[in-house]
């Protein structure tokens, strides 16, 4: 028998603490009996403002997530961009690659072809560029190391990655390379469904990468070594985006992860009265769905749940789980 997933209802509580993001706790509901089947290895649907989790199932379970670990590397470099000040419309310089990370059908790189990180990010993010990820890692990897060491510029960035997810409480992931491949290294890469949302929350309440995720599509251009410029067009590997208020986030796939899928809708927000004051509060969700058969049918799925277990438990007042049966997106 499947184990059943956790799922929040008006018994269900979860803890809300001091403003702060990515805060959640886990009640002891199960899914309904008319909850949909699912094929996922892995899920979970968290409401994006507190972190607060209204159904989960393995999502402590570390697994292969592909280029799901593309959110991680274009945080790092919009990070690296504002603390630094930092200008993306810089060029960086296409390094010898791996003939792995090459993919017939997108952009057709050579060693010594140069574009923005702008465009390069827009690569990693819609069309899931492999080249692209390893470009901003090198980039950014001698930035923060200096000298000529590719390799070190290499170890620089992916320990930025890594650092990013301790800061996050993501713990139980490890992130090997910028582009999410897992057969490349001696060691695998890793994460779960729950460090993946909270490193998607922390991703979307940046609007820089906001705005690179909700494009359906882009147009960018490459200077080739000679000189010549060349453009390509760009379409997001998101089916889902567009739909019912679905505006982010990635797609993954490898034969260790299987398919994987992170999404984040929006609905309008909520405002209340209190005497002559007005507050609003913003509805959003991020649901993270690994390994699946039917990546998109099944995230779309959970949202519509999610969206419905939101509501009973803003209706419930937002209740908070009592101490003994707390566990925290953030820990202790």
């Amino acid at each position: 028998m499947k184990q059943q997933p956790r799922l929040l209802s008006r018994l269900c509580s979860s803890l809300l603490a001091g403003g702060l993001p990515f805060l959640a706790s886990f009640g002891s509901a199960t899914a309904p009996a008319a909850a949909a089947e699912k094929s996922a290895a892995a899920y979970i649907v968290i409401d994006h403002a507190s972190g607060h989790v209204l159904e989960e199932f393995n999502a402590n379970k570390k697994r292969q997530v592909a280029s799901l670990t593309k959110i991680v590397t274009a945080a790092v470099v919009l990070d690296w961009a504002h603390a630094a000040n930092q200008s993306i419309d810089q060029l960086a310089t296409v390094q010898p690659f791996r003939p792995e990370l090459a993919n017939p059908q997108g952009v057709q790189w050579v060693p010594g072809d140069r574009a923005t990180l702008k465009d390069l990010l827009y690569a990693t993010l819609l069309q899931s560029d492999n080249i692209a990820a390893e470009t901003l890692a090198n980039f950014v990897g001698a930035a923060l190391s200096g000298g000529q060491d590719r390799e070190l510029h290499q170890v620089s960035f992916v320990s930025q990655m890594n650092a990013l997810a301790r800061k996050l409480g993501a713990v139980n992931s490890r992130f090997l390379n910028a582009h999410g491949l897992d057969s490349l290294e001696s060691k695998r890469p890793y994460s779960t469904a729950e460090d993946m949302a909270k490193i998607s929350a922390y991703a979307m309440a940046n609007p820089a990468f906001v705005f690179y995720v909700t494009q359906r599509e882009r147009r960018i251009s490459i200077q080739r070594a000679d000189g010549s410029k060349q453009g390509f067009q760009l379409a997001n590997t998101n089916r889902l985006l567009g739909r019912n208020g679905i505006d982010g986030l990635k797609t993954g796939t490898t034969k260790r992860s299987g398919e994987c899928v992170i999404i984040s809708a929006a609905k309008a927000p909520e405002v209340r009265k209190e005497g002559d004051t007005f507050f609003t509060t913003p509805r959003r969700l991020e649901v993270v769905v690994l390994d699946s058969e039917d990546r998109f049918t099944e995230a779309e799925a959970l949202l519509q749940r999610g969206w419905a277990a939101h509501e009973a438990w803003v209706a419930a007042g937002r209740p908070e789980t009592p101490r003994a049966q707390k566990r925290s997106l953030l820990g202790p």
